[in-house]
């Protein structure tokens, strides 16, 4: 996948996989050589957040924006000043890691106004085994009001589907077709489809990204 935008927004419902990929992502830039802001504007969940990993991540050249101190948990919408200073300079990448729901897109929306929107590109993560994927009308109905909460222009939907330790290459494959009929459905093209563990095969239906878990669950941290 070729990210070819200044500014990267990703967003979805509670629990699709965002952040992981917001993570991936800027590490895949940084790999490139580009310097990239990771700004977490996740103020939905206190869970699995971009932000604890600041410090492993700013080692590798990567600057997480949030609130620190005693902000740093709080499940409250507050944006970072500092995060349009890197929109506005030339020399930084910016990914948005979005919380989910309804909450999250109205962040979101509060930022609009100060971003390129010619130099953004907006992508939808989706898990077909998340309950609110369970139909396409669904996926469709939470797509549409989450855009119109935004105030963004979603350009790409993300095939995020798994179901943790327990994905398999079928499991990724269900989740393709899912995805491709709410892409014909909702007329949003398909970015890519996230494989982890070794699992990308030939062929699919979409271009792979393969990601690393870097939120690890207390059980999966190596000791």
């Amino acid at each position: 996948m070729n990210f070819t935008k200044k500014i990267l927004i990703f967003m979805g419902m509670f629990g699709s996989g965002k952040t992981e990929i917001a993570l991936n992502v800027s590490r895949l830039l940084t790999k490139k050589g580009e310097r990239v802001a990771l700004a977490d504007i996740d103020t939905v969940s206190p869970y699995y957040r971009s932000r604890d990993m600041r410090d492993s991540f700013e080692q590798l050249g990567i600057k997480i924006i949030a609130p620190k101190g005693k902000l740093a948990n709080a499940d409250l919408p507050i944006i970072p000043p500092e995060i349009f200073g890197y929109v506005e300079n030339p020399e930084f990448r910016v990914v948005l890691d979005v919380g989910g729901n309804d909450d999250g897109a109205v962040v979101l929306s509060s930022l609009s106004s100060r971003l390129p929107s010619d130099n953004c590109e907006t992508f939808y993560v989706l898990n077909h085994f998340r309950p609110f994927n369970d139909t396409v009308e669904n996926a469709a109905s939470h797509f549409f009001r989450l855009q119109e909460k935004s105030r963004m222009k979603i350009n790409y939907l993300v095939n995020n589907t798994n179901i943790g330790l327990e994905t398999t290459s079928e499991t990724i494959d269900k989740g393709e077709e899912f995805v491709k009929q709410l892409s014909e459905r909702i007329s949003v093209p398909v970015a890519f489809t996230v494989v982890m563990n070794g699992l990308n095969r030939e062929p699919r239906l979409f271009e792979q990204l393969e990601i690393k878990k870097y939120m690890l669950n207390p059980w999966e941290v190596e000791q």
